[in-house]
């Protein structure tokens, strides 16, 4: 997701609601209610970040709960992450984020989760850290860098807040151009990117105007930036 959440967009879950339905077909899953574990490391595991997430899931079909790093409490953190039918990952410090999964090894239990089934979601730093490399604000907040080394679940490179920042649009594309960063995805506030592995299945949207971007460097330097077809959830 480039952006929306239940922290901006509490009383629009039709992000979240996509989510869950996400899950819900995911093959060989036992019945109930997905289970929803809240990863809001990027936050510092931000108390209030965290009571926002469990007032926004209570009214939704399913079973939230949190992994918190910085005050850990789970022993087998691979076990926990494997018993999940979704990860959803907050907003934040991306490379901050990754060092804190790193020194704990769940970037290791996020790769099974994914290579499982598990359905991995989150915004704004959620959405880059899955890919290789992105643009982020993780070294000095208000002012964007190019991030070489997010998970790498997907290849190429990932930009959030396509519409909703000013500077986000133009620095993408100008790393992009100059071979700083591989060629990558966009996505506006309320715009989500879907991959089943690591194909584009659809662009969905939870506000008729948003969407998302492919953006490509051709051989003489030039960017190209394709809007995608997106279904608008509502």
């Amino acid at each position: 997701m480039g952006g929306a959440s239940f922290l901006w967009s509490p009383h629009n879950p039709l992000l979240e609601q996509h989510i869950l339905a996400l899950a819900r077909d995911r093959e060989g899953r036992p019945a109930g209610d997905p289970r929803v574990c809240f990863l809001p490391t990027a936050s510092a595991d931000n108390d209030a970040y965290v009571a926002r997430f469990y007032r926004a899931f209570a009214g939704l079909e399913c079973r939230p709960t949190d992994l918190r790093l910085f005050e850990r409490t789970v022993a087998d953190l691979e076990s926990f992450l494997l018993e999940q039918d979704v990860i959803y990952v907050c907003g934040g410090n991306t490379a901050n984020a990754l060092a804190v999964w790193r020194a704990h090894g769940v970037d290791t239990g996020l790769r099974k989760a994914w290579e499982s089934g598990v359905v991995l979601s989150g915004w704004s730093a959620g959405m880059i850290c899955w890919f290789k490399e992105s643009t982020t604000d993780s070294f000095n907040l208000g002012q964007l860098a190019p991030l070489h080394d997010g998970l790498g679940f997907i290849e190429g490179s990932a930009c959030p807040h396509y519409d909703g920042e000013p500077e986000r649009r133009p620095l993408f594309q100008r790393l992009i151009g100059e071979g700083s960063l591989e060629d990558g995805w966009a996505a506006d506030d309320g715009a989500a990117l879907v991959f089943a592995g690591t194909e584009l299945l659809e662009v969905v949207s939870s506000h008729p105007a948003a969407t998302a971007y492919r953006v490509r460097r051709s051989g003489d330097g030039e960017v190209s930036e394709q809007p995608l077809p997106t279904r608008y959830l509502g």
